[in-house]
């Protein structure tokens, strides 16, 4: 890779974090000296230093030390002691996307973005390529289930990777293709909480895209409608209108298996889809790979076999199997932070086990998203049969008065709720869900935050 020629040593400020990671891992495949630092350890970075990565915990000066180029995460502060030493050095820092949309180049680039489903719809792209034998390089932002891994080097052309809006860095990126799956009333603090804004950086991105590429855009989605007749560039759409390119229809979801045919406007043929992950959000992922491989001539039979053989992604809807007390049941693992994200997550376990009760462990993420979407959270909660609330997950933010997990407890009780717990510390967990282990048959971890290790702590106690 050229470009880096005079950049061996590349140092990573906040490796932990499921993008940044992704892009360490390819770029030590592909030769470079790779070292980082992040504030707690992981599975992943132990993975990323038998790989040869020198990662150390705990942010410090001379964690530096013979570094050409430091790449930082958007959740390090500018007051970090690593940042801080290599601006008196005069070492060159960029942002994660900057790098990404460096590695991009020399590739057929495809860059996922929107509000929810990016991680998913990468991940379907990339294995459809791997299926059709095109080796595809990829990065996205969470675990593939059937590679345990978030990124890969391949041999192809392709290169496959998620976009992320949350701190507008995205606009870094000039993909040869762009998927956008929707636009939703998320990350808004770094848009200063105008929606008009995040539309404006959606366009300028999309904008990045050459005069010869196109884009693959979800037709239903009235955000996106919004602002499609800014986009210059060529619109591919996908959706259930019937004037989509690629249309949805013949959805048939039981037990977690969902049959859909999409109907190609632009040759009148329709092909039939098995996919083996629930939830009708899946569906249009499904249909944003499918779209986008078709336009790039993949066999449809590639794109049936690795549709119908992909197995989902980490956190996003991951289950495993727990035994409490001799009583089987199911963990089921979801990332999903976003009132809409988890509403999909409670059609999708509802639909794939209509007759069972089901406890969730919800953490909400940020203040200023608790704050914002407050009346969509109680909405959307109040659905649950059982809901135990921890604090919220603050992602550095400070508090704002009035929004806690007490007062989301206390509103939803006054709906009605019969059984809603709000617990501050996590080692508690266990012993109320022990405590409640009669009273349902499947527990979702639901969160961004660290939930995830309270997930961890269940599955070290529980997991068959």
């Amino acid at each position: 890779m050229k470009l880096f020629k005079k950049a061996k040593n590349i140092h990573f400020v906040g490796i932990g974090g499921a993008g940044m990671i992704g892009i360490a891992r390819v770029l030590l495949q592909k030769g470079y000296k790779i070292s980082g630092s992040d504030i707690s350890d992981s599975n992943e970075l132990k993975k990323l230093r038998k790989d040869g990565a020198k990662v150390y915990i705990g942010h410090s000066k001379e964690n530096i030390l013979g570094a050409d180029l430091l790449v930082m995460s958007s959740a390090i502060d500018k007051k970090n002691p690593e940042i801080i030493k290599a601006n008196k050095e005069s070492i060159t820092i960029i942002p994660r996307a900057e790098m990404l949309g460096s590695i991009m180049i020399g590739y057929d680039s495809i860059a996922v973005a929107g509000s929810h489903g990016k991680t998913t719809t990468t991940s379907m792209i990339a294995k459809i390529l791997s299926v059709a034998n095109l080796s595809p390089t990829y990065v996205v932002g969470g675990k593939v289930l059937s590679t345990d891994e978030n990124s890969d080097l391949g041999d192809g052309n392709y290169l496959v990777a998620e976009a992320d809006e949350s701190d507008g860095t995205f606009t870094h990126l000039q993909p040869d293709v762009a998927v956008l799956t929707n636009i939703d009333d998320d990350h808004l603090v770094h848009y200063n909480n105008i929606f008009e804004n995040l539309l404006d950086s959606f366009v300028m991105f999309l904008e990045n895209i050459p005069f010869y590429g196109y884009m693959v855009m979800n037709g239903d989605d009235k955000n996106i409608k919004k602002i499609s007749k800014r986009i210059s560039r060529k619109q591919i759409t996908f959706g259930e209108s019937k004037n989509c390119d690629y249309q949805i229809i013949n959805i048939k979801a039981s037990k977690g298996i969902q049959n859909f045919e999409i109907f190609n406007n632009k040759n009148n043929k329709t092909h039939k889809f098995r996919l083996n992950i629930p939830g009708k959000h899946n569906i249009f992922n499904a249909s944003a790979s499918i779209a986008l491989s078709l336009e790039e001539g993949v066999p449809v039979g590639a794109i049936k076999k690795g549709i119908a053989e992909f197995s989902g992604v980490g956190r996003r809807y991951e289950k495993h199997n727990i035994e409490i007390d001799s009583k089987k049941m199911i963990l089921i693992d979801d990332y999903g932070h976003h009132p809409l994200e988890i509403i999909s997550n409670i059609q999708a376990y509802k639909e794939e086990y209509p007759n069972k009760k089901v406890c969730m462990i919800f953490q909400p993420h940020r203040f200023t998203r608790t704050a914002q979407l407050f009346d969509d959270f109680i909405k959307v909660l109040n659905q649950t049969d059982s809901l135990i609330l921890l604090d919220i997950y603050s992602a550095s933010e400070k508090p704002i008065k009035g929004i806690h997990s007490r007062t989301i407890t206390e509103t939803i009780k006054q709906l009605g709720h019969k059984d809603v717990t709000y617990i501050k510390h996590h080692d508690d967990v266990i012993k109320l869900v022990n405590d409640k282990k009669d009273s349902f048959d499947i527990l979702v971890t639901q969160g961004a935050g660290s939930i995830s290790k309270v997930c961890e702590s269940i599955k070290d106690k529980w997991m068959i």
